[in-house]
């Protein structure tokens, strides 16, 4: 009994597909202790499942909330084993440009261990754009490229990467153009091209939000 409980508690936080990788050496940030019922009702509920949205109340939702997100806030968030806590500490981390938790996020990103939450992380890394930021992205790409039975956030991270290319002028993305391609082919319903509308939605409400005091 003890063992299924574990599997609905880690299935309800989002880890839906046990994978072996080779990232499985590298060390997730984990927090010691669990969060309070009320940390998670105040910075975790009302903001997970609305991170997508480009709409006014949601711009001031979040504009509000920007003046009281600490960095302490966003590594606890980080640092919780659950797609909704981790994905609302990536994307906070975006709207206060919190670069020096690259590597928390990244190590996130490379491990995979809970779903949704990645798709915000490649977000963020395009909001970050730094030398290591990118570095995670292409790491990534690399590897989750070649496994063509993980439908994790690939799409998201080749939109990062693509976006990253167009904006910095360069053309990292071209390396995994083939593999892309590859990789969708036993996923029809896919969409083959690479279009970064909905990210550069995403990136305007965060650069919005962010030059409000």
């Amino acid at each position: 009994m003890d063992d299924l409980n574990e599997q609905i508690r880690l299935h309800s936080a989002g880890a839906t597909v046990r994978h072996k990788s080779t990232f499985a050496d590298l060390t997730s940030y984990k927090n010691v202790d669990e969060l309070s019922q009320g940390f998670i009702d105040t910075w975790a509920a009302p903001f997970y499942m609305r991170i997508g949205d480009t709409d006014d109340s949601w711009t001031n939702q979040l504009i509000q909330a920007k003046k009281k997100i600490t960095k302490d806030i966003v590594v606890k968030l980080l640092g919780d084993f659950n797609w909704r806590t981790r994905q609302t500490g990536a994307f906070f981390a975006a709207l206060k440009n919190f670069t020096d938790l690259t590597d928390i996020i990244g190590i996130h990103l490379l491990k995979s261990e809970v779903c949704y939450a990645g798709q915000v992380y490649a977000y963020t890394f395009a909001s970050f754009n730094t030398e290591k930021s990118i570095d995670y992205l292409d790491r990534y790409l690399t590897y989750y490229l070649s496994q063509p039975d993980l439908w994790f956030d690939q799409r998201q991270a080749m939109e990062s990467l693509t976006y990253l290319d167009k904006i910095n002028g360069t053309n990292l993305i071209s390396k995994h153009s083939d593999n892309w391609i590859k990789f969708i082919a036993n996923k029809p319903y896919w969409d083959k091209n690479i279009t970064t509308d909905r990210l550069e939605s995403q990136l305007a409400l965060i650069e919005k939000v962010k030059q409000q005091s």
